[in-house]
């Protein structure tokens, strides 16, 4: 829906106060959801479209209110959150109200919420929507304007040119990190030696994020030494990018060395001092080594009622058997386990959220005769649903995944390829489904 439509006429009625508000407040909740569902483990692109189509609604509502629907959403800021803040940077990019787009960047250095909210709205809105804002924030010195247009360039897959280059060098951590991560996306393979210097830089505790978006960046580019070596000391300090950097790592990894990062977490997993999240991030390893031998360690993993969700889903990545889709699911979870809402603290899912629980049994007897035809279809390689990890499977995912894998699959189709930008699995689901029609069949 372009949201542009939705400019109010002259002649429209008066807004009615109650439906505005309840406009306001949808577009704040449901950017929320949408934050959640576009890395959830059970939700595809169908699904997406369907909360894109709500979210959009609310929007052109409070777009038709006019005033009556700015001046709500400013009062929301009252409580500003990233919702709050995503709603009204969109009316102010689609009223062209630059004032009340600088009122928002004033937020930006002090408020998290903010920065999020702004860049998820430059983000939903059309690109047509930008023309001669982006140009402007470019054009603006080191800061959270630079940030926000290089944010903007990187979710809509325009190359921003040279200024990229000269913010790679800015002093600034946090400018330095949104660049590296905007060259890295786009496929700009000329900055790579760039990247690696800042990669392989000392780093301070301020500029740890940008080291760590450099490393992933020239990691996407094609460099598997220097950038591997940076994100290798990220996975051995136990840091807090030891999330983001371990999938690329293993995506990017020859199968040798893949797994030997999945024998390293395992020692992790088993050692005296692990806790359960070590135990579950080798879960996670084990998906995406996409190696058969694991299969039946797998299946037995499923019997523990803490890691069996995870389990079954690796089992999925592994083989392509969707448990639901193939009735290998139970109902009901094992004894003594009560189903809860495993969100973490920032309303995010947690890792196992909403997957199934797997049938022991009958995963068993679906491995027992599926067995052969997957190890003649993995010929010693690594699997990807069911499907030789390469270009092509990384295509069809993208396509039919989960968010999950989708993302994943983003990933490899660039380190596959690089100098090709990385998809954009968070996108709305509209802009997305016209860059999967140019993907090759």
């Amino acid at each position: 829906m372009n949201l542009r439509a939705a400019t109010p006429s002259p002649t429209s009625r008066p807004a009615v106060a109650v439906v505005v508000q309840q406009h306001a407040e949808e577009a704040a909740v449901l950017r929320h959801v949408r934050s959640v569902l576009v890395r959830a483990p059970h939700v595809g692109l169908d699904r997406l479209a369907r909360l894109d189509e709500r979210l959009a609604a609310h929007l052109d509502g409070l777009l038709v209110a006019g005033p009556a629907g700015r001046a709500l959403c400013l009062a929301a800021l009252e409580r500003p959150g990233a919702g709050e803040v995503f709603a009204l940077a969109v009316l102010a990019v689609e009223h062209r109200d630059r004032a009340l787009l600088d009122r928002l960047l004033a937020l930006w250095p002090a408020l998290p919420d903010a920065r999020r909210g702004l860049v998820s709205a430059l983000g939903w809105v059309p690109a047509q929507a930008l023309k001669g804002w982006v140009s402007e924030l470019l054009a603006a010195s080191p800061g959270p304007e630079l940030e926000l247009g290089l944010e903007a360039c990187r979710l809509h897959r325009v190359d921003p040119g040279a200024v990229l280059a000269k913010a790679l060098d800015s002093p600034i951590p946090s400018l330095q990190a949104v660049a590296a991560r905007a060259a890295g996306e786009l496929g700009r393979v000329d900055l790579l030696p760039a990247l690696l210097a800042r990669a392989r830089a000392p780093a301070p505790a301020e500029s740890e994020e940008a080291v760590l978006q450099a490393a992933l960046a020239a990691c996407l580019l094609g460099d598997r030494h220097d950038a591997m070596q940076t994100l290798a000391g990220v996975l051995h300090s136990q840091g807090p990018g030891i999330d983001r950097a371990l999938p690329l790592v293993m995506a990017a990894s020859t199968p040798a060395q893949a797994r030997e990062w999945a024998q390293w977490t395992s020692q992790r997993a088993q050692s005296a001092e692990a806790g359960l999240d070590a135990q579950r991030r080798l879960l996670r390893v084990v998906a995406w080594l996409g190696d058969m031998r694991f299969v039946p360690w797998l299946i037995g993993r499923m019997a523990d009622p803490l890691s069996t969700r995870l389990a079954g889903e690796a089992f999925h990545w592994i083989t392509g058997a969707d448990l639901a889709l193939l009735d290998l699911e139970t109902l009901d979870p094992p004894a003594g386990v009560q189903p809860v809402d495993d969100r973490d603290d920032d309303g995010s899912l947690g890792d196992d959220d909403s997957l199934p629980w797997p049938d022991v049994a009958r995963v068993q007897a679906w491995w027992a005769r599926e067995q052969a035809g997957l190890e003649a279809t993995a010929a010693g390689g690594r699997l990807f649903l069911g499907r030789p990890a390469n270009a092509q499977t990384a295509h069809h995912v993208l396509r039919s995944g989960t968010q999950r894998q989708r993302a994943h699959a983003a990933w490899l189709a660039t380190l596959l390829q690089p100098g090709t930008p990385v998809f954009p699995v968070a996108a709305p689901v509209e802009r997305q489904r016209r860059l999967l029609a140019d993907l090759p069949a």
